[in-house]
């Protein structure tokens, strides 16, 4: 939403294409830019993720990709370890951490290809990647990989006039939080952070744009922590 009030074209690419296209016909009233688009992709599949840049250079052959962000990511339930499956281990890293990975190098390929500069990569990691969580092994894994993975990719691509950077959010009201989490848990673990409260969306949003813009263009390969305190 505060990508598109910035005048920039959004590409949704969701494997949930009903949720994806409900954004863009809300993008498309709220900016009044009718070239938004939603796309589907699997950030686990390497195939899905070049067909997925092949159209949006196709469609969009006259313009290029300044500006990523890699959100995709998926919780599962607080499980001990010794009970945790290796196909939930295997589901979150490929989602979470192989996922960005994906997206990542293809964008840049493309970036590189066209010698874009100003460009920005945001990647979308968590508090718990910081830290750590009892019984959110796999998650808490992926995300700190995220992080890591942020620096590396930053460092590699500093003289090529590509930024990346990543947001550490905290618990975040979303919807993803509300599938785990019942009243009476958020409220818990509101107690545990120092603002009290979670955070909406678009607190988490609003940083994402100061990421990509102009007036964050000597950052990269920071890890902000958007999490009212939380992991100090």
């Amino acid at each position: 939403m505060v990508l598109a009030r910035e005048n920039v074209t959004v590409i949704v690419a969701d494997k949930n294409m009903t949720g994806g296209n409900e954004t863009i016909q809300y993008l498309k009233q709220l900016s009044g830019h009718l070239l938004h688009r939603a796309i589907f992709v699997d950030v686990r599949n390497s195939t899905l993720v070049e067909y997925l840049f092949q159209c949006i250079e196709l469609e969009y052959r006259n313009w290029t990709i300044s500006i990523v962000v890699n959100s995709a990511g998926i919780l599962h339930p607080i499980t001990p370890v010794v009970n945790l499956t290796d196909d939930t281990f295997d589901d979150v890293i490929s989602t979470n951490l192989k996922g960005t990975f994906l997206i990542t190098k293809r964008a840049v390929k493309h970036m590189l290809q066209r010698n874009i500069t100003g460009a920005a990569i945001v990647n979308i990691g968590s508090i718990l990647g910081k830290g750590g969580f009892p019984g959110l092994s796999a998650y808490t894994a992926s995300k700190g990989g995220v992080a890591a993975f942020t620096k590396a990719i930053a460092v590699e691509l500093a003289t090529k006039g590509i930024r990346v950077n990543a947001i550490q959010p905290g618990l975040t009201n979303t919807p993803m939080i509300q599938t785990y989490s019942n009243e009476t848990i958020l409220k818990r673990l509101e107690m545990m952070i120092p603002m009290k409260r979670i955070a909406e969306p678009i607190e988490i949003s609003e940083t994402i744009v100061f990421m990509c813009s102009p007036k964050a263009s000597y950052m990269t390969g920071s890890v902000v922590d958007v999490a009212g305190g939380t992991m100090l």
